[in-house]
């Protein structure tokens, strides 16, 4: 029911009610927003009657910090966890706090200069509260719509949508040397990686679903001499598997479908670079965001995943690295682990130079 999107589909008229929750003005007048205080939540959406979510769009008018400031959740069916915790810019698609246009099939940032959040993923329940959280240090206000479909009777057979954020800040790498041309192959050779304990965490989820891809945020301030950060292999674990796991990458550039340490910002609708900051000295210095969506492939899991990635080759560098995931699973979901605290969730400051 909630999966006939595509244009041939559209003649076929489908049994539901179109419905919108949105922050217009109920005077009749033009202050169309709601009003968050530091600290506190508005409600984008409360539902008991069953339906999906179709699209989200929401953006902030007076205030600049609320990409990593604000945070958005999402509970279906009357759960106890969220099943959304992600800090807001993140949830739509770039870390850092950072807002950029960019186009991707379930997400995108609109003009003017990517201030217009949009999320097409499809979200079935048969009940639903939406909310955004604001940490700013101000009273912020929040523009939105959520438009959705009510259905006369519930989807129990529709796994529920989930997104979870994850930082570590920095990672935990062993190379303490400037590599040159003659010292990679040593390097390579003389530090395998046999396993996935110490690669960066994207996703760690318990249940019956499918993961539909994530976007990765670097902050590249460890450099090997080239200041490449992309060495390290994606590695997804299904359902407890021995190693090595069925599906193993060859490196962060290949995961996101793109190739030989690119500088260019570009936007497809499954894959992307939508943040590339560095120079002609430094080629990938400071803060890259990247994105991969398996919405032709989704990855099907049984009773357990673990999706990864290595910092650098066999994890040898320090960096600062975020992720938010996405993906659908039948209920109940493992409770996901405490959201850092507004002042460790914000971006590291950029460097004035680099060695």
């Amino acid at each position: 029911m909630f999966g006939s999107d595509s244009l041939a589909q559209l003649p076929y008229l489908r049994d539901y009610e179109s419905r919108r929750s949105s922050s217009y003005d109920r005077t009749g007048g033009n202050a169309d927003w709601v009003t968050i205080e530091p600290g506190q939540s508005a409600v984008l959406l409360e539902t008991d009657k069953p339906g999906c979510v179709k699209h989200i769009w929401c953006t902030v008018g007076n205030d600049d910090l609320y990409p990593r400031k604000c945070v958005i959740r999402m509970w279906w069916d009357g759960e106890e966890h969220p099943s959304v915790e992600v800090p807001l810019g993140d949830f739509f698609g770039i870390g850092h706090g950072l807002r950029r246009n960019f186009i991707s099939a379930p997400l995108q940032m609109s003009p003017e200069d990517g201030r217009g959040f949009n999320c097409w993923w499809a979200m079935p329940f048969d009940s639903a509260r939406i909310e955004v959280q604001s940490e700013c240090p101000g009273p912020i206000n929040l523009y939105f719509y959520v438009d959705h479909e009510e259905y006369p009777a519930s989807l129990p057979d529709a796994a529920r949508f989930h997104a979870q954020w994850r930082r570590e800040n920095p990672t935990e790498g062993w190379l303490t040397e400037k590599l040159g041309p003659d010292n990679y192959m040593r390097i390579w050779q003389e530090n395998p990686n046999l396993s996935d304990k110490d690669n960066y965490l994207i996703l760690e989820a318990e249940g019956n679903g499918v993961y539909v891809g994530c976007n990765l945020n670097i902050d590249c301030f460890h450099r090997q001499g080239n200041d490449w950060y992309g060495e390290g292999d994606d590695m997804i674990v299904i359902d407890g598997e021995p190693w090595p796991p069925r599906m193993h990458g060859t490196g962060t550039e290949d995961y996101i479908n793109t190739a030989f340490g690119p500088t260019q910002e570009y936007s497809a609708p499954y894959h992307g670079i939508t943040v590339n900051s560095g120079n002609a000295d430094w080629r990938w210095r400071g803060k890259n965001s990247m994105y991969r969506f398996h919405i032709q492939d989704p990855i099907r899991f049984r009773k357990s995943i673990r999706v990864s990635i290595e910092h650098g080759h066999a994890n040898k560098l320090w960096n600062d690295y975020s992720s938010t995931a996405y993906w659908y699973q039948m209920e109940p979901h493992k409770p996901f682990p405490a959201m850092l605290p507004v002042e460790q969730r914000m971006p590291r400051p950029n460097e004035p130079e680099f060695p």
